[in-house]
């Protein structure tokens, strides 16, 4: 249950669960800055134009560039030269 729970999913993205813990937290804390941007330009339309796209553009190219990073090592770990 404890796996389940704590460990399975951050090893389906090849993380530990302190690495997990770090990348969530960052994630979650950006995407409240920029929902807190978003907020703040409700009422004030001239103040932090940007900040909930280049929120979620970051974020994007985060996932994007480990996911590439992500395939790119199992793909060389599938590829393996042996030389005799």
């Amino acid at each position: 249950m404890f796996r389940r729970l704590f460990l399975d999913h951050p090893e389906s993205v090849g993380e530990s669960f302190g690495e997990h813990f770090g990348v969530a937290s960052r994630f979650g804390f950006r995407m409240v800055c920029g929902g807190l941007g978003c907020m703040i330009h409700a009422w004030l339309p001239f103040a932090f134009k940007t900040a909930g796209s280049d929120a979620v553009k970051e974020l994007h190219e985060v996932l994007v560039a480990k996911r590439g990073a992500a395939r790119a090592a199992q793909a060389q770990m599938t590829t393996v030269e042996y030389v005799i």
